[in-house]
């Protein structure tokens, strides 16, 4: 099964100038917790939730001057969208991530697929992908 027939296809791309307090209400609106971060059609990065709350907040960063440049995970973990499931999650086991963007053989974004997108259609996988992700934690 190709990851393309998996992914969340409505992705959103903020710039690395935008103010955390942004972010974090685009994903209240959303019910998201993943943003990439593109810069001049190139993706620079993402933000998590989790950024937001770890790097800004508990940080004592003022929220209302931090931008997503200032927060974001600046190594970007990505596949192309006619990899397969099993590919995918190898690589998310590999990087030790939860979500990874998903690219056209041209780079362009296209989708997004998580831990739980996984789960959906391949249980074996999506168990070993998140057991050897905590595990490194």
């Amino acid at each position: 099964m190709k990851i393309s027939e998996i992914m969340t296809t409505n992705v959103e791309c903020v710039s690395p100038d935008s103010q955390v307090t942004d972010l974090a209400n685009r994903m209240k609106t959303l019910d998201i917790g993943f943003l990439a971060v593109c810069e001049n059609d190139r993706i620079v990065g993402t933000v998590t939730d989790r950024d937001i709350v770890i790097r800004a907040i508990a940080g004592g960063r003022d929220v209302n001057g931090t931008a997503a440049r200032d927060v974001m995970s600046k190594e970007v973990v990505w596949c192309y969208e006619d990899d397969d499931v099993k590919t995918t999650a190898k690589k998310m086991r590999e990087e030790e991530v939860r979500r990874v963007l998903i690219l056209s053989r041209d780079k362009r974004l296209v989708g997004v697929v998580s831990i739980g997108d996984l789960s959906k259609v391949e249980e074996k996988e999506s168990g070993k992908t998140l057991k050897d992700i905590t595990e490194a934690a």
